[in-house]
C-alpha cells in the first residue's frame, strides 16, 4: 500500500486498464488529475481546440483499434456539456469512450458555483453509466468499474465527474493488488445455433446481416469462414463495412435508404430468409419495416437482450456476443457441411454476383466544375487497398458508402447514427493518434468540414497527419436535396462573394479551405478538373510525409448534384439523368434519422 492523491491513483488505474493516450482540455477543475498525467509522463496527451472534438477524437481512437478505449478529458460545466456530443454518437453506435471531467468541490455542489453543473445528470441518457464520485477511495474503483461497463454487453461510454478536492485528497492504494474486471458477454449454446441453422436450411435465398457488433468483437474472419462455408451471401450495414471484402464473391452490397448500393437493395428485396448478426435493423437501413420484411423470415442475434424486438419481431431471437454466435454457428455449419446436411445455395450466390456486375452507378463524368461521382472513382484509383476511410454524414458519406471500397475491418470509420457536422476531422486525428502507420483518408462536405476546421491546428501541432478530401459545392447538400420535396432551397447555400479570395479561389465559393488550412500549420491542394486528381493525390501524399501535417485536398464540385436515394428500399430515386436535365423534377422527401 502506499499513500497518494486520488488522482495519482487514477493514472496508475488507466494505465493498467490499457489507456495509452487521451484527448482533452485542461481547466481549473481538472488541473489536478493533469497534474498526476504530467508526473507520469506515460499516457500521451492530445491538445483540442474545441473540448466537442476531443470527444470525437476519442471516438476515432476506440473506433480504430481492437480493445483500446479512448479517453476524453475536460475541466468542469462547459466543458462537460461539450462533450455530449460525442457521448451520444458514442453511446448510438456501441463504442466505448471514457469522459472523466472535474467539478466543483463537494462543499459547492447545488450551491451554483462558477462552471458547476449535474454533468452526471445531464450525460446519463447518452452513456452506459455517469457518476460524480463523491469520496476519495472510490475514484480508483469506479474506473475500475468503469472499465468493466464499458466492455460488457454492448459497448458504451462512461462519464466519471470528479470533484477537485474529490482530486487532491490522499488515499492508500496498492496498484499492484489491482488487475481489471473479467467483461461479461453472453454466448448462444449449441441447440440454440441448430436452430438458427435449421431456419436457414429451410430457405431457398437467404442472407446475412453483417452489424458493427461483428466489427467490435473483432469477429471478421469467423463472419467470412462462415458465409464461406454456408455460401450465404453478405450484405455488411455501413457500421459492418469491411467485415468482408467489398470484392469477396459473397459480399453481396449494402441495402437502404441512402448509403447502399443498387444491387444490394435488389437483392434484399429477393431475399426469403435473413440471419442478422450484431446489427440493429437502423431504419436508413431498411426504410419501412413493412417494405423491409415482406416475404422474409428473420433470425436476430444481438449482445443487447432489448435490441431483439426493438424494431420488428424476428421469427428467432439469440442473445449472444456476435464474435461468440459465430464460433458456434461456424462449428455447427462445418459439421452440417461436413455430412451433406446444408443446402447447396450457389445458384443464388451467382444471382446475387449478377446483380453486383451489373447494377452499378455511373461514376466517369468529364464535366467542370467536377461531378463528386468522380471524385470517388479517382479516389478508388489513388489510394490503396487497406486504406482508412473516416466520414460523418451529408451527400459526402452517402456518396462514399456507394462509390467507394472497404476490404477491412476498422477501414471504413463513421458515425452511423448519430452523424453529428464536424465529427470528422477530430475523428481522423484519434485514429491517426491510435494507427500511426495507417493509410487514413478523410472525406467531408464544406459543411462538415468548417464545422470543427480548428482542429487542424490540433493535428500539426501533434504531428497526426493524414490526408482530408474535401468536396466543396458550397451548399448545406444533403438539406438542400431533402428540401426539394417542400419546393424551396432555404438557408441552405454556403456560397458567398469572399472579398479576400478574388484572383486566387473561387469566386462566389465563400470559405477559402486552402487559406484556412495553411493558417492552422497545414498543407492544402485545390482541384477544378478531373485529369488533375491524381497528380493532386500524389503531391498530397508528398506533403504528408514531408511534413507530417494534415493535407487538405479541395474539389470544386457543381454547385447541385443529386445523389441516389429514396424513402423505401423499392423506390430509390435515381438522379444520373434527372441531374442533368430537370432540378426541379419532383422527388420525394427524404427524412433523416
Amino acid at each position: 500500500m502506499a499513500r497518494m492523491r486520488a488522482v495519482d491513483a487514477a493514472v496508475l488505474v488507466l494505465e493498467k486498464e490499457g489507456t495509452a493516450c487521451a484527448f482533452g482540455v485542461p481547466g481549473a477543475a481538472i488541473n489536478p488529475l493533469y497534474s498526476a498525467l504530467k508526473a507520469r509522463g506515460t499516457i500521451r496527451h492530445v491538445l483540442a481546440r474545441h473540448v466537442e472534438a476531443a470527444s470525437h477524437m476519442a471516438e476515432g481512437y476506440t473506433r480504430a483499434t481492437a480493445g483500446n478505449i479512448g479517453l476524453c478529458i475536460g475541466t468542469s460545466g462547459p466543458a462537460g456539456t461539450d462533450m455530449i456530443t460525442g457521448l451520444y454518437s458514442a453511446s448510438a453506435d456501441s463504442i466505448p469512450i471514457l469522459c472523466i471531467t472535474g467539478q466543483a468541490p463537494r462543499a459547492r455542489l447545488n450551491k451554483e458555483d462558477f462552471q458547476a453543473v449535474d454533468i452526471a445528470a445531464i450525460a446519463a441518457p447518452v452513456t452506459k453509466w455517469a457518476v460524480t464520485v463523491m469520496e476519495p477511495y472510490l475514484v480508483p474503483m469506479t474506473l475500475q468499474k468503469a472499465f468493466h461497463l464499458m466492455r460488457s454487453g454492448r459497448p458504451g461510454p462512461v462519464l466519471i465527474d470528479l470533484p477537485v478536492d474529490v482530486q487532491l485528497a490522499e488515499i492508500e492504494f496498492d496498484i499492484d493488488a489491482y488487475e481489471p474486471l473479467e467483461p461479461f458477454r453472453p454466448v448462444i449454446n449449441r441447440a440454440q445455433a441448430e436452430k438458427a441453422l435449421t431456419m436457414l436450411n429451410a430457405s431457398e435465398k437467404p442472407l446475412i446481416v453483417a452489424g458493427g457488433g461483428i466489427i467490435n468483437a473483432d469477429a471478421s474472419d469467423l463472419l467470412t469462414e462462415f458465409a464461406e462455408i454456408t455460401g450465404v451471401p453478405v450484405i455488411p450495414t455501413l457500421m459492418g463495412w469491411g467485415a468482408i471484402p467489398d470484392d469477396h464473391r459473397l459480399m453481396a452490397g449494402m441495402c437502404g435508404l441512402q448509403t447502399s448500393h443498387r444491387y444490394g437493395n435488389a437483392t434484399m428485396l429477393a431475399a426469403d430468409f435473413v440471419l442478422g448478426i450484431g446489427n440493429r435493423w437502423a431504419n436508413r437501413h431498411t426504410g419501412s419495416v413493412d417494405t423491409y420484411t415482406r416475404g422474409k423470415k428473420f433470425v436476430h442475434i444481438d449482445i443487447e437482450p432489448t435490441q431483439i424486438g426493438r424494431v420488428f419481431a424476428p421469427d428467432l431471437g439469440l442473445v449472444s456476443d456476435a464474435g461468440a454466435a459465430l464460433k458456434t454457428l461456424l462449428d455447427v455449419a462445418t459439421e452440417w457441411r461436413t455430412a451433406g446436411k446444408l443446402r447447396d445455395w450457389s445458384g443464388w450466390a451467382r444471382e446475387c454476383q449478377a446483380r453486383k456486375k451489373t447494377m452499378k452507378r455511373k461514376t466517369h463524368f468529364t464535366e467542370v466544375p467536377m461531378k463528386p461521382q468522380r471524385v470517388y472513382e479517382e479516389m478508388n484509383k489513388a489510394f490503396p487497398r487497406d486504406t482508412t476511410y473516416v466520414t460523418t454524414i451529408g451527400l459526402s458519406q452517402i456518396a462514399g458508402a456507394q462509390f467507394l471500397h472497404v476490404y477491412k475491418p476498422r477501414n471504413w470509420i463513421n458515425c452511423g447514427q448519430a452523424g453529428p457536422l464536424g465529427w470528422t476531422l477530430p475523428a481522423a486525428l484519434g485514429v491517426r493518434a491510435a494507427r500511426p502507420d495507417a493509410e487514413i483518408v478523410a472525406l467531408s462536405g464544406d459543411y462538415d468540414f468548417q464545422f470543427m476546421i480548428e482542429e487542424l491546428a490540433a493535428g500539426a501541432q501533434h504531428r497526426l497527419p493524414y490526408i482530408h478530401v474535401v468536396v466543396n459545392n458550397a451548399y448545406l447538400g444533403l438539406i438542400r436535396q431533402a428540401q426539394r420535396g417542400f419546393s424551396m432551397d432555404y438557408e441552405v447555400s454556403l456560397a458567398f462573394d469572399n472579398i479576400n479570395t478574388v484572383g486566387h479561389a473561387e469566386v462566389g465559393y465563400g470559405v477559402d479551405h486552402v487559406a484556412v488550412a495553411e493558417a492552422m500549420g497545414c498543407k492544402a491542394v485545390r482541384v477544378r478538373r478531373p485529369q488533375d486528381c491524381q497528380k493532386a493525390f500524389a503531391e498530397a501524399r508528398r506533403l504528408m510525409a514531408e511534413h507530417q501535417v494534415p493535407i487538405v485536398i479541395e474539389f470544386i464540385l457543381e454547385r447541385v448534384t443529386n445523389i441516389s436515394m429514396g424513402t423505401e428500399i423499392d423506390n430509390i430515386v435515381e438522379f444520373e439523368d434527372l441531374a442533368e436535365r430537370d432540378e426541379d423534377a419532383p422527388t420525394a422527401v427524404v427524412m433523416l434519422d
